[in-house]
């Protein structure tokens, strides 16, 4: 099956995100709208999945949007 925006549906790749992340409900530390927002632009048929996917990759390696790590304070 293609996972593709060409191939698929709104409703299809809303399926597709939700059975990826799987059950977030449950025990989880608040991080669940942030996810599922991530994968917004695959559902809305913007961006496809592998380019979400890149882009979270992308600024999780270079640093960049995240705020600088000020230490735990005992040094």
């Amino acid at each position: 099956m293609s996972i593709l925006i060409k191939d698929t549906t709104k409703e299809e790749r809303e399926r597709i995100v939700a059975e990826s992340i799987g059950n977030i409900s449950g025990g989880c530390d608040g991080c669940a709208p942030g996810i599922i927002e991530m994968y917004q632009p695959y559902i809305d048929g913007e961006m496809e999945l592998k380019d979400v996917n890149m882009q979270f990759r992308a600024s999780y390696v270079s640093g960049k949007e995240q705020p600088e790590r000020q230490g735990c304070g005992m040094y």
